[in-house]
């Protein structure tokens, strides 16, 4: 079966053909949640919370996007939630243990699984983004989601996509440079273009 007759059976309550869209799809989805989250953990349940998402929502999903666009907005999304309830937690934790707040300074999200200095100032340097930056990077850079699709997962312009996706290749460039991990001038991809015409 195609994925799209997968999405029409289990829209129609076939578990199997659900079932068989996760087996498809969860690495992918795994990735991306671990990228943003930071840790196996709360990967496994931002991606857990995404097909469960998916789950409910089949019966309506009308298909505008692709199925993987979609399940990727809501891996993003549970992702997102999930490390707004982790915030929420350690500021209670800290209220609780009459601590002032201070920045987070875990360790970024691939830092564990790759080995290379420049990967792991570059994880770190996406831990560092906001929320809205780091999601866009991962979506393009990461999933090699195209401009259209991103627009389609986030809802958004693709005009929006783009000078988001410049903003963050900017912000994740000067905190590189910031901390050393960059010696020079590193040229998006677009000033690199620019350069060549």
């Amino acid at each position: 079966m195609t994925v799209e007759e997968l999405v029409r059976a289990a829209a129609k309550g076939r578990t199997e053909a659900f079932e068989e869209l996760v087996r498809l799809h969860e690495k992918k989805v795994y990735a991306l949640t671990l990228r943003m989250c930071g840790n196996p953990e709360d990967a496994r349940d931002a991606a857990q919370e995404a097909f469960l998402s998916a789950w409910r929502g089949l019966p309506s999903f009308r298909g505008e996007a692709g199925f993987s666009t979609w399940l990727y907005r809501l891996a993003s999304n549970a992702a997102i939630d999930q490390l707004r309830r982790n915030r929420r937690q350690r500021e209670e934790d800290s209220l609780d243990a009459g601590e002032m707040d201070a920045p987070d300074q875990s360790p970024g999200p691939q830092e564990a699984a790759e080995g290379s200095e420049l990967q792991r100032a570059v994880a770190d340097g996406l831990a560092s983004l906001s929320e809205d930056h780091r999601r866009i990077l991962l979506l393009r850079e990461y999933q090699q989601l195209s401009y259209d699709e991103i627009a389609q997962t986030l809802d958004m312009d693709l005009g929006t996509v783009k000078s988001r996706i410049s903003r963050a290749r900017r912000a994740l460039r000067k905190i590189l440079l910031e901390s050393g991990n960059l010696s020079g001038y590193l040229p998006s991809k677009q000033t690199e273009k620019e350069g060549r015409s």
